[in-house]
């Protein structure tokens, strides 16, 4: 990006439950700073019409925008849409399919930017999308800003998604007009990647069965949030149903989705002499009374499996990217390029599960280095970009506006 987009542009970030309006200012050199909202989706939105849902984001975007800038001039509009997308322009692509629990029958199909844009012209709104990006190109415009090493971007929150930047050459399904830089971002949407040397278990199965989108995003119900705290529950289900080990409260463990995965981190991290955190997470959420602490132990120790299990998937995941772009110390790149000594490298990195859950990132980095080798993991740097994928759209939004000005692509 070019240092000389100064001015204030706007950016929505829609990918899960809770929805982000945020105004950033651009000035000279690097400096980036953002105000922003939050506000929870209501649940019938994510199952209702794509025009509720994008008149609610328009109106609370317009409640935002007058609160900030009273200015009735047009202003640049990064549109974060953290769904799978079929890109057709920087601005313009048409919603493949919902995932994370949305189901709006109407919007597959549809140019997810139009409808924004006609939402926000029925209210009155003076904002038009100049860029529309997934969190994960969000995350790497962002952390690419500040830091040229950056290559990569990877989201591990409510959902998980990844992308990194290819030479143009190297990518075999390109058909459209190469870029000036010879680089182009690869959305990889690796929340579906699926493979059969992924160890499914019976629980990853009845869990896939309880979606509402069955048989698609196989890796991300294996690694993100939305998901672990279900997986643990499933697991300590079947435990009651073989066995005593929570007296006569397995039916109190047959609801889905009553263990969330906030509350598997704060099992997990119970660092308590009787796990007292753990009794009262069992006893006010799960309705489990009086478990002894051998019990209490066990379901800690389901917990971490879990948690395990997923940071080290998605550790693998990081680590394919790199082997890609052959920064991951095996000596050539699967484009077949060799590569000399490891470069430094950095990956943008950004969600609450990753951020918020230090056991997660400590058994994820546990497992980079194990895969690469101590001395090459030495030189990747995971770099947490906060609200990268809202200021990284802004960011966007501002060079194709200026694009857009200048009578450019």
């Amino acid at each position: 990006m070019r240092r000389n987009e100064e001015g204030i542009y706007y950016a929505i970030d829609l990918g899960g439950t809770i929805f982000r309006a945020l105004r950033v200012e651009v000035g000279a050199g690097s400096v980036v700073t953002s105000r922003k909202v939050e506000l929870p989706i209501p649940e019938e939105l994510t199952k209702g019409t794509i025009e509720e849902l994008f008149n609610f984001v328009a109106i609370a975007l317009k409640d935002f925008v007058e609160r900030e800038d009273g200015k009735d001039e047009q202003k640049a509009l990064g549109f974060t849409f953290s769904f799978p997308v079929r890109q057709t322009s920087v601005s313009s692509g048409s919603l493949i399919r919902w995932t994370k629990g949305f189901s709006i029958e109407n919007a597959v199909g549809k140019d997810v930017a139009q409808c924004l844009n006609e939402a926000l012209a029925g209210i009155g709104l003076n904002v038009r999308v100049t860029a529309l990006v997934n969190d994960t190109v969000g995350t790497l415009a962002l952390g690419h800003y500040h830091d040229e090493d950056t290559v990569a971007a990877v989201i591990i929150g409510a959902g998980t998604n990844a992308c990194y930047i290819e030479r143009t050459d190297a990518i075999i399904k390109c058909q459209g007009l190469l870029t000036n830089s010879g680089g182009m971002v690869v959305n990889m949407e690796w929340g579906n990647f699926w493979s059969s040397h992924l160890p499914r278990t019976p629980y990853d199965i009845s869990l896939d069965d309880e979606t509402q989108n069955r048989n698609d995003q196989g890796f991300e119900k294996m690694i993100s949030g939305i998901y672990l705290g279900e997986i643990a529950r499933l697991v300590l289900h079947r435990m009651a149903l073989e066995s005593d080990v929570f007296g006569d409260a397995a039916d109190n463990l047959s609801i889905p989705f009553t263990l969330s995965t906030p509350l598997l981190a704060a099992i997990r991290e119970d660092d308590s002499p009787d796990l007292s955190e753990v009794r009262r997470i069992l006893q006010e959420h799960l309705k489990i009374p009086d478990t002894p602490l051998k019990t209490r132990r066990l379901v800690v120790k389901v917990c971490d499996i879990v948690t395990r299990r997923a940071a080290r998937l998605a550790a693998a995941g990081i680590v394919g990217i790199l082997k890609k772009l052959g920064r991951d110390g095996s000596g050539v790149a699967s484009s077949g390029r060799m590569r000399g000594q490891p470069r430094r490298t950095v990956v943008a990195i950004e969600g609450g599960l990753y951020q918020g859950y230090p056991v997660f990132r400590e058994y994820l980095d546990e497992a980079l280095v194990e895969i690469m080798g101590e001395e090459v993991a030495r030189t990747v740097a995971l770099r947490v970009t906060e609200d990268g994928s809202g200021v990284g759209a802004a960011l966007l939004a501002a060079v194709h506006s200026s694009n857009r000005q200048q009578g450019s692509i």
